[in-house]
């Protein structure tokens, strides 16, 4: 955990590129009732760089897209490198 601007924040980034049109992005919250509490949509190309957080516990994507992690990368099946 580290200390920002006197709030704690996870450090665990994410970065998401689009494959394709019209990716959704959604942060699920922490908790007893996982909700969703954002969502972004993005284009063939866009990047979006997501972190972890005290509110946000997961990253929901709905469709082609890059993520690249502090562990690695994933990229969905048919889509190579």
């Amino acid at each position: 955990m580290v200390r920002r601007d006197n709030v704690d924040t996870k450090a665990d980034y994410v970065v998401i590129q689009a494959l394709e049109n019209g990716v959704t992005i959604m942060g699920l919250t922490r908790g007893t009732n996982t909700k969703f509490h954002h969502s972004e949509k993005l284009d063939k190309g866009e990047i979006m760089i997501a972190q972890f957080t005290e509110h946000t516990s997961a990253i929901k994507i709905r469709g082609k897209a890059k993520v690249l992690t502090g562990v690695g990368s994933i990229i969905p099946e048919g889509y190579g490198q």
